[in-house]
Parts: structure tokens; C-alpha cells; sequence
């Protein structure tokens, strides 16, 4: 039998932490294990911070410059770690369909919607993510259970992330991806490049997770790319 703490030693290894995980009901959509038997359990694999930054910078798929180094290096550790502890990858960029990754991380920890649309953490803020995920038959020893904290964004009065982007990309409810694009990809939008968006940076939760520079232009030059893939797609 598979051990939590085991687990976690394992993928702290590769750079990523686990992320929770729960027994699995039909009604969550966990796919079944590679032998065509039902999921058992699923653990979310992520990241906080910077924690992959150094063995990503340090990869082939970064190295060779080209697209979706993140993805690719993403898909190599954990299929290569899957397959050592007989354990299915699920991946969330795997799609359409697309795995329901957020359902997922709401009911295995203490995530919520933020304004910003995107999942806030109580501990890590907006500076998280979700790599992957790990399948198993059977259930996981000494799993801890989901943690029940409120979203700090209950508290928060002021909502900083809301009125701190320089084009008010964000409002309530709503996100301008168009503004947000032609800003960051203009010469004004260099600090949102260099520093990662301006907006989740104004949240004042999680602030010793903010990405460093390197990690922040990465990010952003990829999904500035993705953007214009989209944009390519749609003019065809």
C-alpha cells in the first residue's frame, strides 16, 4: 500500500508538491486506471512559488526552446513517476475535453474562485498550479484529510487585485483578456512582463510565493504565445 508521506518525498524530489487528493465518486469524472479498472484515489500534483523553476530551467524541453516547454517537461516527470508507483497521469491541458482540474482542486483543498477568476489558496495565494494528477486503484495510507479554511477573499474589503491593473483589465466578474493582451505585449506592459501581473500581485495573500524574474517572464511570454496562437486560429 502507497503511502502519503512517501508520495510526498518522492515528488518534492522532481520539484512539485502534492496538492491534495480524495477518494473518488462517479460524479467527479476521474478517468479509470491504465488496467481499465475504476479510480480509487486522485492526488493532485502542483507547484507553489518557484518550486519546479530550477528543474524546468535546467530540462531539455526548456532548453529547446520550443513551445510548451512547461507542458512537456510536466508530462515527462510525472508519466516517467506514474509509471515507478503503477499509478495513471491525467493532465490538465490534455484536450478538449479538458479534465476538470479546478472541480478537482476545490474538493481536494482549500481553494476558491478569486476575483481574478483564477483560484486562490489561503497559504499560497494566486502563485500556484496544478501540474498533473496521480490515479490509483486503491485508496492512499494516511492521506490527510481536505483542509476547511475560508477563501481570504471573504475578508478582504478593499480587493486590491480589482483596481490595480494599469488597463482595468479585471472587474468584477469579468475578465478583458483583449486589454490585457495589448497591454502587456506594448512597451507599457514591461513590468507586467518582468513581474508577473500586476493585479495578482496586489493580492496581499501569499506574497513570499511571488514568482522571481525569470519564472515571472516565462509565464508571461507563454501566455502572451498563447494568445496569439488563439488569435491566429480565429483569423483562419
Amino acid at each position: 500500500m502507497i503511502a502519503w508521506r512517501d508520495l510526498d518525498r518522492a515528488v518534492e524530489a522532481v520539484g512539485l508538491r502534492l496538492r491534495g487528493g480524495f477518494q473518488c465518486d462517479p460524479a467527479d469524472a476521474v478517468p479509470a486506471c491504465q488496467d481499465g479498472r475504476p479510480a480509487g484515489t486522485l492526488v493532485l500534483l502542483g507547484n507553489a512559488g518557484g518550486d519546479f523553476w530550477k528543474e524546468l530551467a535546467a530540462s531539455p524541453e526548456y532548453q529547446d526552446a520550443e513551445a510548451h516547454s512547461l507542458d512537456r517537461w510536466s508530462r515527462r516527470v510525472i508519466e516517467s513517476f506514474a509509471e515507478d508507483i503503477g499509478a495513471a497521469a491525467v493532465f490538465p491541458f490534455d484536450g478538449p475535453p479538458y479534465h476538470p482540474f479546478q472541480r478537482w482542486a476545490r474538493k481536494a483543498e482549500p481553494v476558491s474562485p478569486s476575483p481574478l477568476g483564477v483560484l486562490i489558496h489561503p497559504r499560497y495565494g494566486l502563485w500556484h498550479g496544478y501540474r498533473g494528477a496521480l490515479v490509483f486503484t486503491q485508496t492512499i495510507a494516511d492521506m490527510p484529510a481536505r483542509e476547511d479554511i475560508p477563501s481570504p477573499c471573504e475578508s478582504c474589503a478593499d480587493k486590491p487585485c480589482l483596481s490595480a491593473c494599469p488597463v482595468d483589465a479585471f472587474t468584477q466578474g469579468r475578465y478583458h483578456v483583449a486589454d490585457c493582451v495589448n497591454h502587456i505585449a506594448s512597451p507599457g506592459g514591461e513590468d507586467c512582463m518582468a513581474s508577473s501581473c500586476r493585479a495578482r500581485r496586489a493580492c496581499p495573500v501569499g506574497k513570499a510565493y511571488l514568482y522571481g524574474a525569470l519564472q515571472s517572464r516565462f509565464h508571461m511570454s507563454a501566455f502572451l504565445e498563447s494568445r496569439r496562437r488563439d488569435r491566429a486560429v480565429d483569423n483562419e
